[in-house]
């Protein structure tokens, strides 16, 4: 099952959908672009436009757009009072994590120093992640799917667009670091794409001077490993989860070997 993009949050006011969707993709492209404290800050705008929502789903009628309740906490504990006919993802748990999700936004500094890891990074990937979690569960109640099926989602509506991705006319892209490899050239793009490559386009826009030489030590390998699922017979090429999970957690951070 797949839900496109303009059906999503469809019973929810147009002003408070566009809102959500923009905070959410704030987060995303901040992250990716290495600005943590923005990712933190655009955090706490998503819960008080997520609190809006539930609010305005158990009171039966939403808001044209969000606004800031007076007491986060207070205000999400109050849904938990909300009659037990509700789903308990409304009710208690997409509250509970919105509390977690303000106190990052709230409560933790910024420009921390020492040690071996960044704590604002730390504290933007955990945002980035209860994000995600938060409007693949919304998609979940609302359009009553699989927890799968709402994170595809999620993911589908994106733009992942990133620095390193050049768009360079309808047809051609191209990766500007020139330092990437083939093989995390060829990640990239397919985690910049909605959906699969075809193996010819893939060639083609990371330059590679040969194609059979492209399948053999690029495609082939990366497929084997499970960074990619390359499907020969129609010629597409598909990232994996731990494909996903390496452009994230180290090509984008600029840590690949």
């Amino acid at each position: 099952m797949t839900i496109k993009a303009q059906a999503l949050f469809s019973s929810i006011s147009p002003g408070l959908r566009d809102e959500l969707l923009k905070a959410y993709q704030e987060i995303l492209n901040n992250y990716i672009e290495h600005r943590w404290e923005p990712s933190e800050l655009n955090g706490g705008k998503l819960c008080e436009i997520v609190y809006s929502i539930l609010k305005g789903y158990v009171d039966g009628a939403y808001p044209a757009h969000a606004s800031k309740p007076e007491n986060m906490v207070d205000a999400c504990k109050g849904l938990e009072k909300s009659p037990s006919s509700f789903p308990r993802s409304i009710r208690i748990q997409i509250p509970r994590v919105l509390i977690a999700l303000y106190e990052i936004r709230n409560n933790r500094g910024v420009g921390h120093v020492g040690g071996d890891v960044n704590p604002n990074h730390m504290d933007a990937t955990l945002v980035l992640s209860s994000s995600k979690w938060i409007m693949s569960e919304l998609v979940r109640v609302f359009h009553d799917v699989s927890t799968e099926v709402a994170s595809h989602a999620i993911d589908s509506i994106v733009d992942k667009t990133m620095p390193i991705v050049w768009q360079v006319n309808q047809t051609t892209k191209r990766v500007i670091d020139i330092k990437l490899s083939m093989r995390d050239k060829t990640l990239v793009l397919l985690y910049q794409n909605e959906g699969p490559l075809a193996e010819k386009k893939l060639f083609e826009w990371v330059e590679h001077s040969n194609q059979a030489v492209y399948r053999r030590d690029i495609l082939k390998p990366a497929h084997k490993n499970r960074l990619i699922e390359y499907d020969q017979t129609d010629s597409l090429v598909y990232i994996s989860p731990k494909g996903i999970q390496l452009v994230e957690g180290k090509i984008l951070q600029g840590k690949s070997k």
